[in-house]
């Protein structure tokens, strides 16, 4: 089937039905990762190239031909199949470790254009074996049911973000009118100088920064809740900066994205003033398959 229009890297292929539970996925990604980390790749022959695995897919996609990778220049996208599963892979240099900026962006790009096509079990950045047959006998061979399984569980879903950032400004004002002793603090400090203060400076930060802890707590929950009937599944994610008011991970079908969107826009809305909300995908599903160096 021919590549699909420009959307993504890989061109889509029919629609299989069936599906099992959500463990299956992760279960099967935990138990099939390639041993070797980037910094011991390396070919027998004296090649000097070895394979970098991005991911797994089903075997009846077809690339686009400019496809490309991680690598400098970036390397060609090619598909190392076996049985009714593929790896998606690129040469890569020996003498060239990975580790650049725009290795990552290319590594999750691929793959997040992929999804929007053709169910993907991403691999984690830097996964490296010697040889397309390496990719074979390491990882597709011994884990191909478990693979496949979970690709039939992830047909038609993909993985969505929700962040959303406090205002700083209004939640301080919020935490300073509603609790007793941020507020005789902030009148404590007040036109003094800092080295008079330190330590009720300290505490101030230490009473807001639990504020802020505990409304992060009940603002992600209830945004869960909501989101919860539209998704198959919904994680938390830990917090990236100090102000964040949620992160969430969400896998839900894709034809459900405006739902995701209307629900995302409603809490947006509802906290306007206080919290800035963006929804983010579709991205594979890196939060709901289990770490590729994990065996378990």
């Amino acid at each position: 089937m021919p590549p699909s229009s420009g959307r993504s890297e890989t061109g889509r292929r029919p629609a299989k039905g069936g599906s099992t539970s959500h463990g299956s996925a992760k279960a099967a990604s935990k138990r099939a990762a390639p041993e070797r980390a980037a910094s011991e790749r390396g070919t027998p022959d004296g090649s000097g190239t070895a394979s970098y695995i991005y991911g797994i897919v089903p075997a009846d996609v077809e690339l686009a031909s400019d496809a490309r990778g991680v690598g400098d220049p970036p390397g060609r996208i090619k598909l190392v199949r076996h049985g009714e599963i593929a790896a998606l892979t690129s040469d890569v240099s020996v003498d060239h470790p990975l580790g650049r900026p725009e290795d990552l962006f290319a590594h999750q790009r691929l793959l997040d254009a992929a999804v929007t096509e053709v169910p993907v079990l991403p691999l984690r950045f830097g996964a490296v074996v010697k040889t397309p047959q390496a990719v074979v006998d390491e990882l597709l061979t011994p884990y191909h049911d478990e693979f496949l399984t979970a690709l039939r569980e992830l047909e038609g879903r993909a993985e969505y973000v929700v962040k959303g950032r406090y205002a700083e400004q209004v939640v301080v004002g919020e935490i300073l009118a509603g609790n007793a002793e941020a507020a005789r603090l902030r009148e404590e400090i007040r036109g003094l100088p800092e080295e008079a203060t330190w330590d009720a400076r300290i505490r101030l930060g230490e009473v807001i920064g639990q504020a802020v802890e505990a409304g992060r707590d009940t603002d992600t929950r209830t945004l869960a809740d909501a989101l919860a009937p539209v998704c198959v599944a919904v994680a938390v994610r830990e917090p990236s900066h100090e102000w964040d008011a949620v992160h969430l991970a969400l896998l839900a079908e894709t034809d459900r994205r405006g739902d995701l969107e209307e629900i995302v826009n409603e809490f947006g809305h509802q906290w306007a003033d206080r919290v800035k909300l963006r929804l983010i995908g579709p991205l594979a599903p890196y939060d709901f398959v289990g770490s590729p160096s994990e065996e378990g």
